[in-house]
């Protein structure tokens, strides 16, 4: 199975299939690239496809630290690297979604377009209240169960209850100081409003969102810089849009990324 050795992390990764613009792959906390497995099929028939686990998750190593928006994102410019692929189109769920927009960002040329999946940003500030003690009760318990709950919650009626043991499972067989790094770098950066809406602004590739909630939708379209750019809501649905509506998720992307060819 391919491993990318990348300074202090080991990442697992997969690449499959052929084409002139690869897409990468990459999932959000807590959980790794088999969360792609309901897109992986159709998008190998035509394109180049990364699906990676990034570090602390999944088949990669877990070092002591660096489980930043930022670090992640240089982890995977150090994949492309490794791979000597120039450009990718990143496509990311939750805080995925935040970590291809920091590949956008701080590498633009690397990036030639963002899918994001519900992205774990531009959260309202009301909601600042409640982190504090959130880390609080993370930094003085086994993170597990806290973990378990929080992600248990963003389920919809449409998601199979396999599904939700997958994720619960996969939780609890996680490094407790990966569950609390992550959170706390989500938490304290990219997740309110007014620390990501200036960054997301900076983003100059075509950008594509998937929301349940059409309020955050709406706040996205507002950061978008390339007319290209679309959001598309599905009221109703859970946090694993694609997942949830995998043959209809699988055909916007398509048409999408054909549409800014």
């Amino acid at each position: 199975m391919p491993f990318a050795e990348l300074g202090d992390v080991r990442l697992f990764y997969t690449d499959e299939g052929s084409g002139d613009r690869p897409l990468l792959l990459v999932h959000g906390y807590t959980a790794d690239s088999h969360d792609w497995s309901w897109q992986l099929p159709h998008l190998v028939a035509d394109h180049r496809v990364i699906a990676v686990d990034l570090r602390g998750h999944g088949w990669s190593s877990a070092p002591a630290e660096g489980y930043t928006t930022a670090q992640f994102a240089a982890d995977l410019a150090g994949l492309l690297d490794h791979l000597e692929i120039e450009r990718v189109v990143g496509i990311g769920h939750s805080m995925g979604g935040s970590v291809v927009s920091a590949l956008a960002v701080e590498y633009p040329d690397r990036v030639d377009a963002v899918v994001a999946v519900d992205p774990a940003y531009l959260l309202p500030d009301e909601t600042a209240g409640a982190i504090g003690p959130m880390l609080d009760l993370l930094a003085d318990t086994d993170p597990v169960p806290f973990v378990q709950q929080l992600v248990g919650g963003m389920d919809s009626p449409a998601r199979l209850p396999a599904l939700r043991t997958w994720q619960v499972r996969r939780i609890a067989g996680m490094a407790g100081h990966v569950l609390r790094q992550s959170l706390e770098a989500q938490a304290t950066g990219m997740a309110l409003h007014s620390r990501s809406e200036p960054y997301l602004r900076r983003r100059r590739c075509p950008v594509l969102t998937f929301y349940a909630d059409p309020a955050r939708a709406a706040v996205e379209r507002a950061v978008f810089t390339d007319p290209r750019s679309r959001v598309v809501t599905w009221e109703g649905a859970g946090h694993w849009l694609h997942q949830e509506r995998p043959a209809e998720f699988n055909t916007l992307v398509a048409g999408w990324l054909a549409s800014i060819a």
